[in-house]
C-alpha cells in the first residue's frame, strides 16, 4: 500500500481548513483527493500521525485559540464558527488538548 502523496496530504489539510465550519465527513474529505473514506483514513493517519477526526478537533481548537486571543467574539460565536455544535462541546475538546478553558484563555489575553 503506497502512502499519500504530499499534495494529497496538502489538499485535504487544505480542505479541511476552508471548511473547518461546516460538518466535516471522513467521506467528504477523502472525496476531496479521490481516495475511498477507509483507504483514506489509514493513508491520513500514517502521513500525519492522526486521524482525520483528530486532525478536525485539533485544527478547530487551534483556530478557536486564535479567535479568541485576537477578536471579542463571545465564546458560544467562536465555537459554532470554528465547527462545534456547542459552547460545550468546544470547552470539551478545548480543555482536553490544552489544559485550560477558553474562558481562561480568553481572560488571559484581554488582561
Amino acid at each position: 500500500m503506497s502512502g499519500l502523496t504530499t499534495s494529497q496530504v496538502r489538499q485535504a489539510i487544505d480542505y479541511v481548513q476552508a471548511h473547518l465550519d461546516r460538518n466535516l465527513s471522513l467521506a467528504e474529505i477523502a472525496a476531496a483527493i479521490n481516495i475511498s473514506p477507509t483507504h483514506f483514513s489509514r493513508l491520513f493517519k500514517c502521513a500525519t500521525g492522526s486521524s482525520p477526526h483528530q486532525y478536525v478537533i485539533q485544527q478547530r481548537v487551534e483556530r478557536a485559540k486564535f479567535l479568541l486571543k485576537t477578536t471579542d467574539l463571545a465564546i458560544t460565536n467562536i465555537a459554532l464558527q470554528v465547527g462545534f455544535s456547542s459552547q460545550s462541546h468546544l470547552t470539551q475538546h478545548f480543555k482536553n488538548l490544552t489544559g485550560v478553558t477558553p474562558k481562561q484563555v480568553s481572560k488571559i489575553t484581554r488582561i
